[in-house]
């Protein structure tokens, strides 16, 4: 829903679809290149470097990339660097259990984890901080302790479901409870929008689900049920990455040092 409208007379909105629509492209642009990379290293020849292994190559030149044409600040490259990591601590688990799988032979792959796969988080990291830059994103009504503490429990849960009763329903509430009555507030074409914290998760949950069949169908990765042939990926999935994205968010709020925001300004007319 608009709130103010700085710039003048609001672009029509065929025009701010298509502004925010381009804007989200531009987000995604490592995301884009990454996936991009892994589509067209399946059609290389043979070459002498395992697969995965020049796709960690390839990740860090785009990571390098961004960073030295200003696209990414030196602060975003630390909260994709720590998207990374966690990534792959989830990857080493959830591998180790047959989740899914990385099927084909490297030098640089740990406990049957590349560490290109890392990657694939770190370009979940790219997107909400090249988002925030490009919207202008601004939070009003955040709990950052809150969310934080509720984000870390829905990690942990992803593992732990494995051992213990699965607590994905009950986080998925306090996810709602601790972001209820917080805003995100963004910029298209000089008109200032907001939409609450809580469908912006889903909404980006819904988008890494349809990400997620991109990167099995090229060859990113592969669940039991996709060795024998490409099959999209489990629509339960969409959920599981709506609670995820909490993850990555609050790592980019606080790599904003972002306090508890204060209470919503009203409406300008």
């Amino acid at each position: 829903m608009p709130t103010t409208n700085p710039a003048g007379p609001p672009a029509s909105p065929v025009g701010q679809l298509l502004d925010f629509t381009w804007t989200q492209t531009r987000a995604c642009a490592f995301a884009i290149a990454l996936l991009s990379g892994v589509a067209v290293s399946r059609l290389l020849p043979p070459l002498p470097v395992a697969r995965y292994d020049l796709l960690v190559g390839y990740g860090v030149l785009l990571t390098l990339l961004f960073w030295r044409r200003g696209w990414e600040s030196g602060r975003d490259v630390a909260v994709i660097a720590a998207c990374h990591v966690i990534g792959l601590a989830f990857e080493l688990v959830k591998v180790s259990l047959g989740s899914w799988s990385y099927p084909e032979p490297a030098v640089l792959k740990f406990a049957g984890v590349p560490l290109y796969g890392g990657f694939l988080y770190a370009a979940v990291g790219s997107y909400v901080c090249r988002a925030w830059h490009l919207f202008d994103l601004e939070l009003t009504r955040y709990r950052p302790r809150a969310t934080a503490l509720v984000a870390a429990a829905v990690y942990v849960n992803f593992f732990s479901h494995h051992w213990l009763p699965d607590a994905r329903w009950p986080l998925a509430a306090l996810l709602l409870a601790v972001t209820a009555g917080t805003w995100v507030r963004f910029t298209v074409r000089g008109v200032r929008w907001r939409m609450p914290l809580a469908l912006a998760f889903a909404l980006i949950g819904f988008f890494l689900w349809l990400a997620e069949n991109l990167a099995t169908y090229v060859g990113a990765w592969r669940y039991p049920y996709q060795l024998h042939g490409w099959q999209p990926v489990d629509v339960g999935k969409f959920g599981a990455w709506a609670l995820l994205i909490s993850v990555t968010f609050v790592l980019a709020a606080l790599g904003r040092g972002n306090p508890d925001s204060p209470p919503e300004p009203p409406p300008s007319c």
